[in-house]
């Protein structure tokens, strides 16, 4: 199977009103030829997870600049202020989450899980509406797992199988929304040959891959 696509096929795939799963953090490690090819698609009433809203210039950051997010479940977004205006204006949803938080629920997403138990955020803002558990005495809240249609992940090394290689910090979320969605594109830096790729090197397995869209894709 074939699983090289251009940017443009890589985009049609995304519909209006989907939820996506974007990795990076503050743009490190995100896809931004992707992105840059929805803004100019005009791709609206996004749902969006992710770890933060990046700055207003860069990466999904520039999403919400453009107004195509309706709400976005992120851990901060203290370095884009139009994502605090939008929220204060009432123009787009924000979900805050504790960073550990988020990304277990989206590993709970990827794997199966019926939820995931924390402390984090009792006795705050972050209980309203949840349910509470206690377990040997100790308060917890179920956190629900969390899914999207798409998955846009970036990739520092990428055969042509899909496995990827993150250098350094990249990885940050990609490799765990890789789990937690029914689409997974990834944006190759460098797209190699299969074997280029040490296998101990692996971070996300290219079973779990559907589309690459390469270094040198249109």
């Amino acid at each position: 199977m074939n699983k090289i696509i251009s940017l443009d096929e890589a985009a049609s795939k995304i519909r209006d009103g989907m939820t996506i799963m974007i990795g990076g953090f503050l743009g490190c490690g995100t896809p931004e030829r992707m992105i840059d090819k929805l803004i100019e698609l005009g791709v609206k009433d996004l749902t969006i997870i992710a770890n933060d809203t990046s700055f207003p210039d860069k990466g999904l950051g520039k999403l919400i600049v453009s107004k195509q997010v309706k709400k976005a479940i992120v851990s901060h977004i203290g370095t884009n202020k139009e994502t605090g205006r939008q929220m204060t204006a009432g123009e787009t949803e924000v979900v805050l989450v504790p960073q550990g938080t988020l990304i277990e629920q989206i590993r709970a997403g990827g794997v199966g899980l019926g939820g995931v138990l924390t402390p984090t955020g009792l006795g705050t803002v972050v209980e309203e509406g949840k349910q509470k558990l206690t377990i040997e005495g100790k308060d917890y809240l179920l956190e629900l797992p969390l899914r999207a249609d798409v998955a846009l992940l970036y990739g520092s090394k990428v055969d042509r199988k899909g496995n990827i290689y993150y250098n350094g910090t990249t990885r940050n979320f990609n490799s765990i929304i890789a789990l937690a969605a029914d689409l997974v594109l990834v944006e190759a830096m460098e797209l190699v040959e299969v074997g280029d790729i040490h296998p101990n090197d692996v971070m996300t397995p290219g079973v779990l891959v559907h589309g690459i869209v390469g270094g040198d894709q249109a």
